[in-house]
């Protein structure tokens, strides 16, 4: 069992979400950083879709009712495990009433949480996501608050065989993605901001060209691909709003409703885009200019409000290598894991 101290800002169950359900309005929700989530299972012997905690800003503080083994990845939130400092991206054993705390957000925008057999809720439509729209998944359908009390599942069988991954083993810890060469994006040209809070450094996020990209005046699609975008406040789970130059349309009349999915840019009649995210609606009326690729959605997930983005454009292809690139990067992490694993049972069976 772990105890929810202090439940911070805004602090939520996520797996990968439940794909398959669109077609019925469900969205499919998980993790916003997908990609962090996916390597904290892997540092405590999870599946890659177990639940974790996904946690926003912070200060998130929690205390382990037994031994066991929990991996931070996302951001860096100045985390302590029984008051001395601790790293994300790492794999840390906690011992029984150990007190973990994650004191807040320093420049990303969210840190993922995940604890050896995952997070036991009751799984809605094969998820354990909550869905804080919709009002179920996850805790009650809701955020985390103090005084919560969360299950921990049965360990997995490779974390049982992986003597490395036990409660008791030392800490180790893996490259994260911010650093790895597949997360960079070629952008033709350095650009300049234009907003008078005068942010220095946008995130750049690769997107290919929507439906209604031509609809959109030149001037448009020219500010689309060379401005820089603020990510307002008035965000959440469902879209990041950005503000910029208005985007005017050529063609202004109206759209039927029609799919869209998470990554979607729309572009209302306000000009401003709106990028849809994980608990996304299914459909929508509003001329889609561009689609966040994939392998991008986790660097804007981690952008923070009032940060800049900028859009890189893409091609069919790049999007492709792009996730081919995350997948080895993940597949790396395996073999990183195993190599660490083997050292540790050789030096204890030599002991």
């Amino acid at each position: 069992m772990i105890e929810v101290l202090r439940a911070g800002l805004l602090t939520t169950v996520q797996d990968l979400g439940r794909p398959g359900y669109r077609h019925l309005g469900v969205a499919t929700g998980g993790a916003l950083d997908a990609l962090a989530l996916e390597v904290g299972n892997r540092l405590v012997g999870n599946r890659p879709d177990a639940a974790g905690l996904e946690i926003t800003f912070g200060p998130v503080a929690l205390r382990f009712a037994r031994a066991t083994r929990v991996a931070i990845t996302g951001t860096d939130f100045g985390a302590t495990l029984g008051g001395k400092p601790v790293w994300s991206w790492w794999s840390l054993p906690v011992a029984a009433g150990e007190e973990l705390v994650l004191n807040g957000s320093k420049r990303g925008m969210r840190a993922y949480l995940c604890v050896a057999g995952g997070i036991d809720v009751l799984p809605m439509l094969g998820s354990r996501s909550t869905d804080l729209a919709a009002g179920f998944g996850g805790l009650a359908g809701r955020a985390l608050k103090d005084g919560d009390r969360l299950a921990i599942g049965a360990s997995f069988a490779p974390a049982r065989e992986r003597a490395a991954l036990d409660p008791g083993a030392p800490a180790f810890g893996v490259k994260a993605p911010v650093w790895c060469n597949f997360a960079l994006a070629d952008e033709p040209h350095h650009r300049r901001g234009r907003h008078p809070d005068g942010m220095a450094w946008a995130v750049p996020v690769r997107v290919l060209r929507g439906p209604e990209h031509d609809s959109f005046t030149a001037d448009a699609q020219r500010a689309f691909w060379s401005d820089e975008w603020q990510i307002t406040p008035n965000s959440n789970r469902m879209g990041f709003r950005l503000t910029g130059t208005p985007l005017a349309r050529e063609d202004g009349r109206d759209l039927l409703s029609h799919a869209v999915l998470p990554g979607t840019i729309q572009v209302p009649p306000n000009g401003q885009p709106i990028v849809l995210m994980a608990d996304a609606q299914t459909t929508g009326g509003y001329p889609k200019i561009g689609s966040v690729i994939r392998a991008d959605l986790w660097k804007l997930a981690q952008v923070r409000l009032t940060g800049g983005v900028r859009f890189v454009e893409a091609t069919p292809a790049v999007a492709r290598r792009a996730l081919e690139e995350e997948r080895a990067y993940l597949r790396q992490i395996d073999a990183a894991i195993a190599m660490h694993d083997e050292r540790y049972a050789s030096r204890r069976a030599s002991a």
